[in-house]
């Protein structure tokens, strides 16, 4: 026997009959597989987690399925972030089609946000996240709350969430590796010292979290590249706003960064 392992399934419902997921559920016992957490992911797409000590029996129960007129396996795998986020929330977090690392939301999924970066902080070594957003969207106050889920400190290197902080140093009780390190783009690279943008590149090194606010702004007037974040994240007050740096001059920034 192997060590307990999970899967993720998820499949779509030709036919709502009823007693359908009864008999889903009834295979699963029948084959000692437990069902951790099942949920609607998108309309007629039903996800589950499940959990076994067997890969044979698992396997049994995938062959079964397959023979199951009334709905289609769409994903069966080991479970990713955006697997588990799906159960828990009930739908997907919206992925660019044209750029895999770039993730969507509205204003109104602030909680599946919030868990969504919880998760990718839990991970450890250097991980860079830029968030973009118009101002007063509830980006700094995600990057923070989901700090707190993951039950990892932060340390705001620059940012205007109460008043302009420009950091030129770090405390000895900051150098740790489990720390959240924030970093306002426009701030960083318009309106700071070189003491700063020294402490910046210092903290880019780091084998952390960075997550940087503004990160196209940040980029353009910097060494970094875009290809240098392993996510971004689009934060929209709804769907159909466009997120602009119109006002946003090289060496000054009028844009209101809250």
């Amino acid at each position: 026997m192997d060590d307990v392992k999970e899967w993720y399934l998820e499949y779509h419902i030709h036919k709502n009959r009823p007693g359908l997921l009864g008999d889903i559920s009834s295979l699963l016992g029948m084959l000692k597989i437990n069902i951790v957490t099942i949920n609607g992911v998108d309309g007629m797409l039903r996800g589950m987690l499940i959990r076994s000590k067997s890969d044979d029996q698992v396997a049994r129960f995938r062959a079964i399925l397959e023979t199951i007129e009334d709905i289609k396996v769409t994903k069966f795998r080991e479970p990713r972030v955006r697997d588990r986020l799906a159960i828990r929330h009930g739908r997907y977090i919206e992925r660019d089609a044209d750029d895999r690392k770039t993730f969507r939301f509205i204003r109104t999924e602030l909680g599946l946000l919030v868990d969504f970066m919880a998760e990718l902080y839990k991970r450890e070594g250097h991980l860079l996240v830029g968030i973009r957003g118009m101002p007063r969207v509830g980006k700094t106050e995600s990057i923070v709350a989901a700090s707190v889920c993951a039950n990892k400190r932060w340390s705001f290197i620059s940012s205007t969430l109460l008043r302009q902080t420009v950091r030129s140093q770090l405390a000895d009780d900051e150098l740790s590796e489990d720390h959240i390190f924030i970093i306002d783009g426009i701030v960083t690279t318009m309106r700071s010292t070189e003491k700063h943008r020294t402490l910046v590149r210092d903290i880019m090194r780091l084998p952390a979290v960075k997550v940087v606010e503004h990160p196209d702004i940040f980029v353009r007037e910097t060494e970094y590249e875009l290809d240098d974040f392993d996510c971004i994240i689009e934060l929209r007050n709804d769907e159909k706003e466009e997120i602009t740096y119109e006002v946003v001059e090289s060496g000054f920034s009028s844009f209101d960064i809250s």
